[in-house]
């Protein structure tokens, strides 16, 4: 008898607990509660911050403190010309996240003392379980010493940024032919599509293209490449010689007249010319051969001066005749 009213007792005590706990407006363990994210002013400087913002991607609950909009204040009216543009698009960036219905955006009070604002952005995020959005570098590196996480849109970006950008050359496999009749098409690891031109003949093969142009729009990313200029030359090579066999033989004068290019040729012209320039040589050596004869026939070529005695003779005989 005690043993049955011990188990009735027991199952109204647990249908009634069963009751309060679904009478609580609030659950005991709450799956779905928001955290609480402490923006750096490097962060808010960051026009990407606004952008992603309005994805929807940030569902927690957005928490500016004042020491953070002091200091931009202060750099939008120091002297610096680019830190004065980028602290006002700050401002205006508390201003729009404001507005964005995703998260709560609240500016909290804090003591405007002489702590510095890295520091006070971790004794808040560390006392309220919170983390920091930032990107600087070196705040994420103090605080992971200090176990706080952090959130960075430089990493972010890092992580969804393309594969291949625009420049760079890869290996892909052409699949199917694209809109355009000399257009192939391709498809990266992700599923990126790749629209190569002059490809339409490359189907079912494995040719090296060069990224010249990336489209990214909301329905996804798509990559438009080309051949490099030494494939197109081979490819319009190959099709010159396909519509024109005979001609491809005769393209080459050298190959329809081997004699010409031959080394055989080459030295009887150099032996031809050779005996030219001795003949010349000998013919020259003769003229002067001859050139010299003569001036020794005909002696000096300049006339002979009366001799100094020839004259005092003559000066003589006039003398005496006087």
């Amino acid at each position: 008898m005690e043993l049955a009213i011990l188990i009735i007792t027991l199952i109204i005590l647990s249908e009634t607990s069963i009751l309060i706990l679904k009478s609580r407006k609030h659950p005991l363990i709450t799956t779905n509660q928001k955290r609480k994210v402490y923006i750096d002013t490097s962060a808010l400087m960051d026009p990407r911050l606004i952008e992603v913002a309005k994805t929807g991607f940030i569902g927690d609950d957005i928490v500016i403190p004042r020491s953070v909009t002091n200091e931009l204040q202060l750099l939008a009216d120091g002297k610096d010309s680019e830190k004065r543009l980028r602290a006002r698009a700050g401002l205006d960036t508390v201003r729009e996240l404001e507005r964005v219905v995703f998260f709560n955006t609240t500016i909290l009070n804090d003591e405007l003392d002489h702590t510095p604002v890295d520091n006070r952005l971790m004794e808040l995020a560390k006392a309220n379980h919170g983390l920091i959005l930032t990107n600087d570098f070196n705040l994420s590196k103090v605080a992971a010493t200090e176990h706080i996480d952090t959130l960075n849109l430089n990493a972010l970006a890092l992580t969804l940024r393309n594969q291949y950008l625009p420049g760079e050359r890869a290996k892909v496999k052409i699949v199917a032919a694209g809109s355009n009749p000399h257009q192939g098409v391709a498809y990266l690891r992700d599923g990126t599509m790749v629209v190569v031109d002059h490809a339409s003949e490359k189907l079912g093969q494995e040719v090296e293209v060069e990224f010249i142009r990336l489209n990214q729009t909301a329905s996804g990313t798509m990559l438009f490449a080309r051949l490099p200029v030494q494939n197109q030359n081979q490819n319009q090579n190959q099709k010159d010689a396909a519509k024109n066999p005979n001609n491809s033989s005769n393209s080459n004068p050298s190959n329809s007249n081997p004699s010409n290019n031959s080394p055989s040729s080459n030295s009887t012209k150099t032996s031809t010319s050779s005996a030219q320039k001795s003949s010349n040589n000998f013919k020259n050596s003769t003229q002067k051969l001859q050139k010299s004869s003569s001036i020794s026939k005909s002696g000096s070529r300049f006339p002979k001066l009366p001799s100094r005695h020839h004259n005092d003779r003559s000066s003589k005989a006039k003398k005496h005749r006087r």
